[in-house]
């Protein structure tokens, strides 16, 4: 959610195509020494970190670490105290309102209620940085509202009030209107912070799926470190609100690095059936 705020005498399109797929991509963000402060306390120390398009980006560490505050900077929900915050190569606060929200869907950590709404209301939100609030539907949104839906599994709950779903079903609801905003890139805040672990997969599988199914960039705040090593394909790590290790899951998942990031002692060991590391407190 956001505020409403030719190929001519050239190589030919399939080895054109060929060397695009094996180009490096711009940078979804690039941020040059970003802070954050509340009053006299730093959230957020000077970090400068790229973050790459159409990949699922795990935020993880401790509470208080600066997870959600990093993407909210990013959201553009809070306003950084230094540095600068670009976005597909554009400053993020040049921007205009409804141009980012075109580009950016963002969940965040708490929803706002949705009382008396049914579920296909709630997606048709998702439309709005298209027609504005007082447009009317065209059959393109609508089309978008039931391919958002039919997406996220929840066309079978199109009728029902949001509020008599499972906390599960809820997030998928909240991840449809997000899918059919029709953005680049999803920011979201702890999806599954309220979640049993059954809804945990669910969601993070659906998140994965939509990334690779749809090229979306998806930067994920994250508390179970097993969670983000089975989902994400990189993983930065944050602590006392500064940049403490980032890398594919492989590379964080060893007892060292593990250590640094929460300072606790933790045990890697092989998944017995998928032989993927997962640690355990020591």
């Amino acid at each position: 959610m956001m505020e409403d705020t030719e190929f001519a005498a050239m190589p030919s399109q399939a080895a054109q195509l060929k060397r695009d797929a094996h180009a490096v991509p711009s940078p979804m963000f690039d941020l040059r020494d970003v802070s954050f402060k509340a009053g006299e306390r730093t959230l957020l120390h000077p970090l400068t970190l790229t973050l790459a398009p159409r990949r699922v980006i795990g935020l993880i560490g401790h509470n208080g670490s600066g997870k959600s505050t990093l993407v909210k900077l990013l959201a553009r929900q809070q306003a950084p105290a230094s540095g600068e915050i670009r976005f597909e190569n554009t400053p993020l606060g040049d921007w205009q309102g409804r141009a980012l929200a075109r580009k950016i869907a963002y969940l965040p950590q708490h929803t706002p209620p949705a009382a008396g709404l049914r579920v296909r209301e709630l997606v048709r939100f998702g439309r709005y940085p298209w027609h504005g609030p007082l447009g009317r539907f065209s059959a393109q949104d609508l089309a978008r509202v039931d391919e958002a839906m039919e997406l996220t599994g929840v066309s079978r709950f199109a009728d029902r009030l949001v509020d008599t779903l499972s906390g599960g079903e809820r997030q998928r609801v909240w991840l449809a209107m997000l899918v059919a905003q029709d953005a680049d890139c999803l920011l979201l805040d702890e999806p599954i912070a309220a979640l049993d672990v059954a809804h945990q997969v669910e969601v993070l599988s659906l998140v994965q799926s939509l990334s690779r199914t749809r090229g979306l960039g998806v930067v994920v705040v994250l508390h179970d470190i097993n969670m983000a090593a089975r989902f994400c394909d990189e993983i930065v790590a944050l602590r006392g609100g500064r940049l403490c290790a980032r890398g594919t899951p492989a590379e964080l998942m060893t007892s060292e690095r593990l250590e640094d990031i929460y300072g606790i002692a933790m045990v890697v060991m092989p998944h017995p059936q998928t032989g993927e590391p997962v640690c355990v407190v020591r």
